[in-house]
Order: C-alpha cells, then sequence, then structure tokens
C-alpha cells in the first residue's frame, strides 16, 4: 500500500509539475517570459501635455512589452518608453528585473491620464490599472509630479513607428 500511494504521489506532483511549466510559459509568451538582456533601441515618439514633452521608445509587441525597461542602468529625464496595446484593456505592470525607479502612468485610447503609480525597483508585485487603458506610459520616478502632470491631463498621440 504505501508503494502504490508513494508512486500515486510521484505521479501526482508530475503532473502538477507540467501543468504549472505550461501556465507559465503560456503567461509569459514563450521566450518573452524570461528577458536575460534588454530591449535593443526602439523607435521613438515625442509625447506633449500642458507643453511638457518626453521622448519615448515605443514598445509595441508582446516580446518589447514584456521585457520594457529591464536591464537598463539609467533613465534621462524626459525620456521614457511607452507601451502600445491594441485595444483598451486592464493593464497591470511589475518591476521584475528592473532597478530604476519608475513612475508609470495608464493612458486612455485619446492620450488622457487615467491613474499615476511610483513603481518599486525589482518588484515583482503587479500594479495594475484602475480602468482599461489603451497605453502605458514609465519616466523616471517623480516626473509627473516635478512637471505639473496629473489625472485628467492629456498627451497628444502622434501616429506611432512602425
Amino acid at each position: 500500500m504505501k508503494t502504490m500511494h508513494s508512486a500515486r504521489a510521484r505521479i501526482r506532483a508530475a503532473s502538477l509539475g507540467v501543468l504549472f511549466f505550461a501556465f507559465f510559459s503560456c503567461t509569459g509568451g514563450g521566450s518573452s517570459a524570461s528577458p536575460t538582456g534588454p530591449n535593443p533601441s526602439l523607435p521613438t515618439v515625442r509625447l506633449s501635455a500642458k507643453g511638457k514633452e518626453v521622448l519615448a521608445e515605443v514598445a509595441d509587441t508582446e516580446i518589447e512589452r514584456t521585457r520594457g525597461l529591464m536591464f537598463r542602468k539609467s533613465l534621462d529625464a524626459g525620456k521614457g518608453m511607452l507601451f502600445v496595446f491594441e485595444s483598451d484593456q486592464k493593464l497591470a505592470f511589475w518591476m521584475k528585473n528592473t532597478s530604476i525607479p519608475l513612475s508609470l502612468a495608464y493612458l486612455s485610447s485619446d492620450g488622457t491620464i487615467l491613474q499615476i503609480l511610483d513603481l518599486k525597483p525589482f518588484s515583482e508585485e503587479p500594479r495594475p490599472s484602475e480602468r482599461s487603458a489603451r497605453y502605458a506610459l514609465e519616466v523616471p520616478q517623480g516626473w509627473f509630479s516635478s512637471v505639473g502632470l496629473g489625472p485628467g491631463d492629456t498627451f497628444e498621440i502622434p501616429p506611432l513607428p512602425r
């Protein structure tokens, strides 16, 4: 009885391991789930709101969005990354492999700032949007408040490269 019970336990553990692996490889899109280096230089776009500008790299593919600003050593004031999604949806970001303190703005499809969050370096805690958003904009932490931008302000979003 002990060996049959132990064989069942091993089969059950192996099955759970396969399910666990399948779940986590699907959620991150295969090889993009565990990036090992930064994004290459991405095309940029100049965004402006209330006369304030940010030069943002455009991450519009799953792999680019998954990597984001991971493994970067610095991010200058007035620069950032714009994450572009095909449709409005609830979003969530984390800071895995990201050492730079960032502020994140969730933006509507017309560029209106819906919410701003400060993100803690290396934190794997998901930071969800309160509402559906089309874009997310990451900049050095505190940039939005230092230039006087907040929820309700609207970025002009020019045609995006690609």
